[in-house]
């Protein structure tokens, strides 16, 4: 394996996830009896320039061509993005006159917002289900994977972009440096990038390693991130630390010749990164021990359940929820069914564990005790939907950062409402 930032080829194992299928490859009833292939899932740091990365054992095209995760089915993350839009106006000048590119725009989640602002945008998804869906709410999408030509074609057919935005794709792409050059191309040459990410201080900090799978190639601090930008002339001049998926990073960049002196968040950051080792090896290879002692929590507290006879349902069929379950082993005995809020998954199955998938209604009807909800990093407002469970003196637990549970309905729980579970 080389590292796909700095070419070199010592790179050190971190986390050693096993097998697990693709995370997003929902399996229908009728597949139920077909092999499942599994791909190693093993996160490694390079030690020259200190990635974060896998192998890229599945291409995006195999992924991305028809893809399971529509990003408008969570609320937050709508007006998450409607902020970044009303932000990003005031911060690079946006108005009449200016053109947005979003990379990998998904149902028009993000780019509605600039549609509604009456922003000139275009959205490159690669989907065609999802880009479909973003045509029908009026966002113009170009069905495509963004790369040299492809971004030489778009400032052709329009012009160079103000603003381009590149959120939860960085990480997504196992070509990094000709990706990079392309996102620089479609820039103009006073424009501006924003690249949202998940930060891989709290990968490690906080053992989030159901944030790997084999959709994310590479997991980026600011340090990485910094370098990997400059393959390509861009200077990161900001830094934002945002609580998406877990805690993520915004880094705002420019073409070298406009950047400019960065923001002080960029030394910030920077110096909390340092301060948690993760500017060395050293701090990388803590990661293993915290994701073992999450699974050991995770599996005595469903042994425990299951023991005492509480039944215990899912909510939400994420990606990162199905790299969790394979790492724990976490199969129907343990995990009657999961529950989501997006049709595509209804009726289908969980890759590798084969937990089935209903709509959110199931919870409603069976009043199970405890709701193991797989998106964690969505807290509050699942909390919020779910608050109805209250109601019969069901729980409703998280699995990370510890092991915890928001709503508690039955005094003799061991769960403490918005404390770690015994």
């Amino acid at each position: 394996m080389e590292c796909r930032l700095c070419g070199s080829r010592s790179l050190r194992s971190v986390v050693d996830l096993g097998a697990t299928p693709p995370c997003e490859k929902f399996l229908a009833a009728d597949e139920l009896d077909l092999p499942e292939p599994t791909y190693p899932l093993h996160l490694r740091v390079c030690e020259e320039c200190l990635l974060l990365q896998i192998p890229a054992l599945i291409l995006p095209e195999e992924t991305f061509t028809e893809y399971a995760y529509f990003s408008s089915f969570s609320d937050s993350w709508v007006a998450h993005a409607g902020r970044f839009v009303a932000e990003a106006k005031e911060k690079t000048g946006l108005g009449d006159g200016s053109f947005v590119v979003e990379v990998a725009s998904n149902d028009g989640y993000l780019l509605q917002h600039a549609v509604a602002a009456g922003i000139d945008c275009l959205g490159i998804e690669p989907s065609v289900n999802v880009g479909a869906a973003a045509r029908e709410k009026g966002v113009p999408t170009l069905t495509a994977f963004l790369d040299e030509e492809t971004a030489a074609a778009v400032v052709a057919e329009h012009r160079p972009a103000d603003l381009v935005v590149a959120n939860n794709v960085y990480a997504h792409i196992p070509d990094l440096l000709g990706f990079t050059r392309s996102l620089r191309a479609l820039m103009a040459d006073d424009g501006w990038l924003s690249i949202e990410v998940h930060h891989a201080l709290n990968l490690v900090e906080l053992g989030q390693f159901d944030t790997i799978y084999h959709e994310h190639f590479q997991y980026y601090t600011v340090l990485t991130a910094q370098r990997a930008l400059a393959t390509a002339g861009l200077t990161v001049v900001d830094v934002e630390l945002i609580e998406t998926h877990g805690g993520s990073i915004r880094v705002w960049a420019r073409p070298d010749a406009v950047a400019g002196a960065p923001s002080p968040r960029v030394a910030e950051a920077l110096a909390a990164e340092a301060e948690a080792g993760l500017h060395t090896l050293t701090g990388h290879l803590t990661l293993a021990e915290r994701s073992e002692r999450v699974r050991q929590e995770l599996l005595r507290f469903l042994l425990d359940a299951k023991a005492s006879g509480r039944r215990v349902v899912g909510y939400g069929a994420p990606g990162k929820g199905n790299t969790l379950l394979n790492y724990c082993g976490i199969r129907p005995d343990l995990l009657e069914y999961t529950v989501d809020r997006n049709p595509y998954k209804h009726g289908r199955f969980t890759p590798g564990t084969r937990i089935p998938i209903h709509a959110t209604e199931r919870i409603a009807e069976d009043r199970p005790d405890v709701v193991l909800v797989l998106p964690w990093n969505l807290e509050k407002e699942i909390t919020e939907q779910l608050a109805y469970v209250a109601e019969w003196g069901g729980e409703i637990v998280y699995p990370l950062p510890t092991l915890h549970t928001a709503i508690s309905g039955i005094p003799e729980s061991p769960a403490v409402q918005g404390k770690a579970l015994a």
